[in-house]
């Protein structure tokens, strides 16, 4: 009886003391203008920011529902919201530390003001989180119904976060608003000295350093939500969006009977198991794999530095052994590792481990692109040329005077009247030849390219010697992708064409 009640009391301290329970202790939720507590579609409780110890001067503010709701916008936090016309700050006590500070926005009417004048400021303590920020002008460039932002910041010497909302001054009418408001105190995770792409000096994230997240990806696997990770609750989103180019490689899943191993002093919350179960390989033939990088594109701001971790985990069986898959990763089109080697990493199959770069994007207009590409290193004559990638995140890293905000993103244009005799302005039966001339001339390009394509392939096997007997997948596989289109929507779902079938399609038509 002695020893089943230490055995039971030696649980319950292990539970106390895992990593996720006291993490997961430490989390505010804040549902702004909301007037009772209420739940998610996570099952998280939303507290109201109303008679709130967090917004103890609310005086100057007005609470209001959405006037609308996009049926693709859960209804907690985003169907209230909290409108500020003067400045306005929550205080949240937290312990001494890093906290994610998470900002949800919905771009709608509340109070009967217009979305476009909602322009305003967010500050917290040293660190300027958004500068002229506008949701409205933000979500209709990414094409997005809400938006939530991620900050990672330290609060040094002082039990109390403060988060300052702010009207733009340069707008007569403007306002502040937000939807929700979730704090997360966490482990200091992503203090590190990283490579320095392009430089041999190496690049310090310090403690006080302040991060914006731009992305956090699960590689081949599907999203992650809030309560599916590891007690920070940060969402994982599927990658497929994020691939350049219809060459989008393969993705693959750890076997059932596979456990991944957290290596000591690797704690569980740095991602979680489903990150590292699954991932995204270039395919199994070694000559597609020759000719393209599996690459991945982020919009950013420029002019900042960005800390890139990547996330890997060799989960297919047959790799075990160094110089197996041996593969050179390139950021922002430089090089920042000429031969990554997971197994040689991690000591193993089925062992994570993360590789943390930073890149600086220097200044330019608007926002620019972050390319993240992976090759095979044929240098290293390894036994197949392939790359892989488990998980992705990405942070901006504040400037030297604390900012993080950039610039809102630009909407593209809307054409109110579609008029095709703009775009060609020749008429009658003379644009009709002229058009099935380009037809006739496309057709007849995009065949002769394939035959040629089709001649390469074929001569290019014939000479792959070792490396093509050595593919882990049927000879002379090809994924379908890469000789089709992709067309990504919200849903992230993929349709391939191949090109023969498009030929065929625009020789019936003429």
């Amino acid at each position: 009886m002695k020893n089943t009640k230490n055995l039971c009391f030696s649980f319950i301290l292990l539970l106390l003391c895992h990593p996720s329970f006291l993490l997961a202790s430490n989390e505010t939720l804040l549902n702004c203008g909301g007037a009772t507590q209420t739940s998610d579609t996570d099952g998280r409780q939303w507290t109201s920011d109303i008679h709130s110890t967090f917004a103890p001067m609310a005086d100057n503010t007005l609470t209001s529902p959405a006037l609308t709701q996009d049926p693709s916008v859960p209804q907690v936090p985003f169907m209230t919201a909290r409108i500020f016309h003067s400045m306005f700050t929550y205080i949240f006590p937290v312990a001494s530390g890093r906290n994610f500070v998470r900002l949800y926005f919905y771009p709608s009417s509340y109070a009967g003001l217009s979305a476009s004048a909602a322009v305003f400021s967010v500050t917290t303590g040293p660190y300027t989180l958004l500068r002229n920020f506008s949701v409205s002008e933000t979500t209709q460039a990414l094409n997005y119904a809400f938006i939530v932002k991620e900050f990672s910041v330290s609060v040094v010497g002082s039990s109390l976060l403060n988060i300052t909302f702010t009207p733009s001054p340069k707008l007569s009418n403007s306002y502040a608003f937000v939807n929700g408001i979730e704090i997360v105190s966490m482990p200091d995770i992503y203090a590190t000295t990283a490579t320095l792409v392009g430089q041999s000096t190496p690049f310090v994230v310090a403690n006080s350093t302040a991060l914006e997240k731009v992305s956090r990806l699960n590689v081949g696997g599907s999203d992650i939500s809030p309560t599916g990770d590891t007690g920070l609750f940060r969402s994982w989103s599927d990658d497929f969006p994020y691939i350049f180019s219809a060459a989008n490689g393969v993705a693959i899943s750890a076997p059932s009977n596979m456990t991944i191993e957290y290596p000591p002093g690797f704690p569980n919350y740095v991602a979680p198991v489903h990150v590292y179960s699954t991932a995204r390989s270039m395919g199994p033939t070694d000559y597609v794999n020759h000719n393209y990088n599996l690459t991945w594109v982020f919009q950013i701001d420029s002019g900042f530095y960005y800390l890139v971790r990547l996330h890997f985990c060799e989960i297919q069986p047959l790799f075990t052994k160094i110089n197996q898959r041996v593969f050179n990763i390139f950021i922002n089109n430089q090089t920042a590792v000429d031969g990554a080697d997971v197994v040689g990493w991690a000591g193993g199959n089925g062992i994570p481990v993360y590789k943390d770069y930073v890149a600086y994007v220097p200044e330019g207009n608007g926002q620019q692109d972050l390319w993240v590409e992976l090759h095979p290193n044929v240098e290293s004559l390894s036994s197949w040329y392939d790359a892989i990638l488990n998980g992705l995140e990405i942070f901006k890293v504040n400037d030297s005077t604390g900012n993080l905000a950039g610039p809102n993103p630009i909407p593209v244009p809307k054409q109110e009247v579609i008029n095709p005799t703009a775009i060609n302005p020749v008429s009658g039966s003379e644009n009709s030849k002229n058009h099935t001339a380009i037809i006739i001339g496309g057709i007849l390009g995009g065949i002769a390219a394939v035959s040629c394509l089709i001649f390469l392939l074929v001569f290019r096997h014939h000479r792959q010697g070792k490396h093509s007997s050595s593919s882990y997948g049927p000879p002379g596989w090809l994924p379908l992708s890469l000789y089709g289109y992709s067309n990504s929507t919200g849903s992230g779902k993929t349709h391939t064409t191949s090109v023969m079938q498009l030929v065929q399609a625009e020789v019936e038509e003429v």
